[in-house]
């Protein structure tokens, strides 16, 4: 793993351009993001850890690397479903994690390839994956890849967070977009901060 790298241009940008924004991260300090740079073994425990509570997302992952180390292609292929269900996700999403093993192995997912590619082109090449959706090429981006300019309108964190930050009672799409916007082109970092305001409070 490697830490994403961000500093004080990064901070400074962000401070500067929402106020709100800038005394979060003054009071917060610095905060340290792991990028996993193990593509598939990442993206596998993103599909496990859909839609479900942090806590119980923590020991799925952790259930997954202690049955099978590190997950690849191949082993997940050789691997009976039941036995991936048995870390505790559900038989669809077991099928869903047989399905990226196979568009691997297939060839018909590169996913060396993807950190080649744009934003956009990553997440339109994950989504095209049975059980990957914008939220998933998303986490993808952010701690697999380490993109700087990623905020997650799916993501139940972050709009818990900006409701916090900013005083609102809900979150549209057009105003999440005014947000993100100001925030480009260092939307992870901003993403970083609200997520622990989110499960911290102000």
């Amino acid at each position: 793993m490697r830490n994403l790298e961000y500093g004080e241009r990064e901070i400074s940008y962000l401070s500067k351009k929402d106020k709100k924004l800038g005394k979060l991260i003054e009071n917060t300090g610095f905060l340290e993001c792991k990028v996993s740079e193990d593509l598939f073994d990442s993206l596998v425990s993103y599909i496990a850890t859909q839609q479900i509570s942090n806590r119980a997302a923590e020991t799925v992952s952790m259930r997954i690397t202690q049955k099978f180390g590190t997950v690849t292609p191949e082993k997940i292929a050789l691997l009976p479903e039941e036995e991936i269900k048995s870390v505790g996700i559900s038989m669809k999403k077991v099928q869903y994690i047989k399905g990226l093993s196979e568009a691997v192995l297939s060839g018909r997912l590169d996913i060396r390839g993807l950190a080649d590619l744009p934003d956009e082109d990553v997440s339109s090449q994950l989504t095209s994956i049975r059980g990957i959706g914008e939220w998933t090429a998303e986490m993808f981006l952010i701690f697999s890849l380490g993109r700087m300019n990623v905020l997650s309108y799916k993501d139940f964190a972050i709009r818990k967070g900006m409701l916090l930050l900013y005083g609102l009672k809900g979150l549209e799409r057009e105003t999440f977009e005014k947000y993100r916007k100001r925030y480009s082109p260092y939307g992870t970092v901003a993403s970083l901060y609200i997520w622990h305001l989110s499960e911290n409070g102000l």
